[in-house]
């Protein structure tokens, strides 16, 4: 199975990196964050990738194209790089990249954010469910300090600093069947998913684990400082049982 990575952004939020060059080099522990989201899906066998590429593409095409810059993963990505256009909303550069789309489905992500999401189950769920598409749902953390108040005196009864909060978020790590091509138009992607509700064609993951995005100066640097410490989302060094059953889908 095929995945589709959106790396055509921008990223002006987070202009300190971004001016120079695409969102998803913008790097983590040394490597470019798109290779942290590829390492995840290439460890549950997930190896044939499809760059979307935007602004500034030719950075990340010519990354890859040296394998200087990964010689441990040389051979262990299949990339088919598609020039979706420098302006272009998610929608259309899925749009654009469907036409490299082999199987009867695929997956995408976005090219600023990782996870520890066991990709093979994330499919396996999506194959029962039996709807076009299924996005992960995620707990984010507060971008803000939260307080309690007591309801009489109005006196500060907790703090609690960026607490995880209980609803989920999509956090990307989707599955679609090739059906959901005739859904998309030159929008952004989420424009779909009211459809796919309408429809009840449109299943939910839900991820309990690590999850987080890069939208930040702030947030970059958190991600790096994880990855000197815990590097929570690294699921091919913790886990090295080997996952056969997906390679090649």
């Amino acid at each position: 199975m095929q995945t589709i990575i959106l790396c055509g952004g921008k990223g002006t939020r987070l202009r300190e990196e971004t001016e120079f060059k695409p969102k998803p080099m913008v790097k983590i522990g040394g490597k470019p964050i798109l290779w942290h989201i590829m390492k995840i899906y290439a460890h549950y066998g997930f190896r044939d990738f499809i760059l979307a590429l935007g602004y500034k593409g030719w950075m990340i095409r010519d990354y890859f194209f040296d394998e200087n810059n990964f010689p441990e993963d040389k051979g262990r990505f299949n990339i088919i790089f598609a020039d979706t256009g420098e302006e272009s909303l998610t929608g259309e550069r899925i749009l654009k990249a469907s036409k490299h789309i082999k199987g009867d489905s695929f997956m995408v992500t976005y090219g600023d954010g990782v996870a520890d999401v066991n990709i093979g189950k994330l499919v396996d769920f999506h194959k029962t469910r039996k709807t076009l598409a299924t996005i992960t749902g995620a707990h984010p953390h507060s971008k803000y300090g939260l307080i309690n108040v007591h309801k009489e005196n109005h006196l500060v009864t907790g703090f609690y600093q960026k607490p995880l909060i209980h609803d989920y978020v999509s956090a990307g790590f989707m599955v679609f069947n090739r059906d959901v091509f005739n859904y998309f138009d030159e929008g952004t992607m989420e424009n779909i998913f009211p459809k796919l509700i309408k429809e009840k064609n449109l299943a939910a993951y839900r991820h309990e684990g690590f999850w987080k995005p890069m939208d930040t100066y702030l947030e970059m640097e958190e991600l790096n400082k994880l990855w000197e410490n815990e590097r929570p989302w690294a699921v091919w060094e913790k886990d090295n049982t080997p996952h056969p059953k997906h390679e090649g889908n």
